[in-house]
């Protein structure tokens, strides 16, 4: 019998497995693929995330990016300096996902990758968690399991608020003449954006859309662009996926288990990132079930309080951002990237060192003519 059982060994899991295991509790983390295994993602990680841990990230930080490059329909660029104290990680997450868990292994949390859940049935007083190698038993859960994962739906959230979005990514070899630099492109898709991150040996390069509208050629888009950088996506694999963009505050605990990662659909909507949250979410779920073993009975509620006020509130004013933005991006481009503060804004808000309340409402009424009035 475990203390606490985490499905997935994403970021969340991985981290909720490390500062439990720490804290002496005995950790089991499944996970269905084989580990290190790829994950669409670009690979931006906040520094930030450095101060919920005792560890060196370096092992498996690829580059560091301190600039910014926006563009509108390729051209009309905008550069700017990421005015922070760290610049942005660029990570591979197959090799960064893998090295939490193993600091969590380190701490004597035990892995089983190549272990798909089957079913969870709730036993008077702790889960019964059937996977394809037999049964596991956990006095509490963690479902870490990401957007497509069914534990959730076992767990009972049937109708979460989140919203879907789609996501086509290329991981495209190649010989990156400038590894400092982020470039985003805002004119080539509706509703939303192209990213090229780099990484020591070649580009992560991605479209997505975050506020709905028609269906679009991803592909073709993600071509157009890809070949501004001289590089032919159709070398490197491509990659599909959903994102599970946060849509409003909802409870994430039920009877002895809580949701993190992009399960808890924590995503940020106007970015896109889900590294840094999921981590979050991934820590105060650590501490959440330490304190509900320690006799906490309300602290699976309190987690719930603690991610609506600590992360819900931010995403809100996120939400607002990304919902004006992506539908007058012309206008949004005009008046936010291109004035002379708006990328450092951008890159402080990347890196952590900045709140989207800080600064949205005077975005809003500049996107927005008598917003706030």
């Amino acid at each position: 019998m475990y203390d606490c059982i985490i499905v997935g060994a994403g970021p969340a899991g991985g981290t909720a497995a490390y500062h439990l295991a720490k804290q002496g509790r005995s950790v089991l983390v499944l996970e269905k693929e084989s580990l290190p295994r790829y994950k669409p993602c670009g690979g931006g990680v906040s520094p930030a995330i450095a101060q919920w841990f005792d560890f060196d990230f370096s092992p498996v930080i690829s580059v560091k990016a301190d600039s910014l490059r926006f563009t509108w329909n390729l051209g009309d660029p905008v550069e700017a300096k990421i005015a922070t104290k760290e610049p942005v990680w660029m990570v591979r997450r197959d090799t960064f996902d893998h090295f939490l868990v193993q600091q969590g292994q380190k701490q004597g949390a035990e892995l089983r990758d190549n272990t798909e859940v089957t079913g969870i049935e709730f036993q008077s007083d702790y889960w019964q968690v059937n996977t394809v190698n037999g049964p596991v038993t956990g006095h509490y859960l963690i479902a870490a399991d990401g957007v497509k994962g069914p534990m959730a739906k076992w767990l009972g959230f049937k109708d979460r608020k989140r919203r879907l979005a789609g996501a086509l990514e290329a991981e495209v070899a190649a010989e990156v003449k400038d590894k400092s630099t982020i470039h985003f492109e805002f004119g080539l898709v509706k509703n939303g954006y192209i990213w090229n991150f780099p990484k020591a040996d070649g580009y992560s390069i991605g479209v997505g859309t975050f506020v709905g509208g028609k269906p679009q050629d991803f592909k073709k888009i993600l071509d157009e662009y890809a070949r501004s950088f001289n590089v032919d996506i159709k070398t490197g694999k491509q990659y599909g996926y959903p994102l599970c963009l946060w849509d409003g505050n909802q409870n994430l605990h039920t009877q002895n288990a809580v949701l993190a990662g992009e399960a808890a659909c924590i995503v940020d909507p106007m970015t896109a990132e889900g590294i840094r949250p999921s981590i979050f979410s991934g820590l105060m779920a650590a501490g959440a079930i330490n304190e509900a073993l320690s006799g906490d009975t309300n602290a699976l509620e309190k987690y719930s309080e603690a991610i609506i006020e600590e992360w819900g509130t931010e995403m809100a004013w996120a939400q607002k951002l990304g919902g004006a933005f992506y539908r007058f991006p012309g206008i949004g481009y005009k008046v936010g990237v291109k004035r002379p503060s708006g990328a450092k804004i951008m890159g402080k808000i990347l890196c952590g060192e900045l709140r989207y309340g800080d600064v949205v409402g005077r975005a809003l009424k500049r996107l927005i003519p008598g917003f706030g009035a």
